[in-house]
C-alpha cells in the first residue's frame, strides 16, 4: 500500500512538473543547451617546470597533476589540482624561497598564475607569508592579493593586510587595512 501511495504521488508530481513548464521554458532549455562548451584535459603526472630568465633559473616548481585544459570556445590554461612546491634560486643558484600551496592556474595568455588554498611563501630572510590566493604577474614580475595576507617575520612580528603587493623576490611588501606588530626600520618596509 505505501509503494501504491508513493508511486502515486511521484506520478502526480512529475505530471505537474512538466505542465508547470511551459513552452517559453522548453525554448529557454534549448537555447541554453546548445551554447554547450567542452573541454580536451590533457594530464600529466610528477610534472618538474623550470622557470628561467637569460639563460639564468629562477625557479623550479613540482606538481603531482597538471592539467591541460582546452575549452571548445575560449583559452587554454594549466591546472595543478593537488597543487605545487616551488623553489626560487637566486643568483648563485642557490635557494633563497619557496611556495606551496593546494592549488594553482596558469593562464599563458594574460602572464599569471593563481595559487589557492593555502598558500605559503617563504623568503630568504625567513619571512614567511600565508593566503588563501596570490597572483603572480610575470609581465609586471610581482605577486598581488586582494584576500587577507598574513606576515611572519623571521624576528617573530607578526601582522597581517589586504591588497598585498611584493616583487617576485618578496624582499619588500606593501599591505593596506593592515594590522599586528611588525618590526621595522624607519622608511624601509621590511
Amino acid at each position: 500500500m505505501r509503494l501504491q501511495t508513493f508511486l502515486y504521488g511521484l506520478v502526480l508530481g512529475l505530471l505537474l512538473f512538466l505542465v508547470a513548464c511551459g513552452e517559453d521554458d522548453l525554448k529557454k532549455a534549448n537555447a541554453i543547451s546548445a551554447k554547450k562548451i567542452t573541454f580536451t584535459r590533457d594530464r600529466t603526472i610528477g610534472v618538474e617546470i623550470i622557470y628561467s630568465d637569460s639563460a639564468r633559473v629562477k625557479a623550479r616548481g613540482k606538481a603531482p597533476i597538471m592539467d591541460k585544459v582546452t575549452p571548445s570556445t575560449g583559452v587554454a590554461y594549466e591546472e595543478m589540482i593537488k597543487g605545487v612546491n616551488i623553489d626560487f634560486f637566486n643568483p648563485k643558484g642557490t635557494i633563497d624561497g619557496n611556495l606551496v600551496c593546494d592549488y594553482a592556474i596558469r593562464k599563458d595568455e594574460i602572464k599569471q598564475t593563481i595559487f589557492r588554498k593555502n598558500v605559503v611563501v617563504k623568503n630568504d630572510k625567513g619571512d614567511t607569508f600565508s593566503s588563501e590566493e596570490l597572483i603572480w604577474d610575470e609581465a609586471k614580475k610581482i605577486f598581488y592579493s586582494n584576500q587577507r595576507v598574513y606576515v611572519k617575520g623571521a624576528d617573530g612580528s607578526i601582522g597581517d593586510g589586504i591588497n598585498f603587493k611584493a616583487p617576485q623576490d618578496f624582499s619588500t611588501y606593501e599591505m593596506e587595512t593592515g594590522s599586528g606588530q611588525l618590526n621595522m626600520q624607519e622608511g624601509v618596509a621590511p
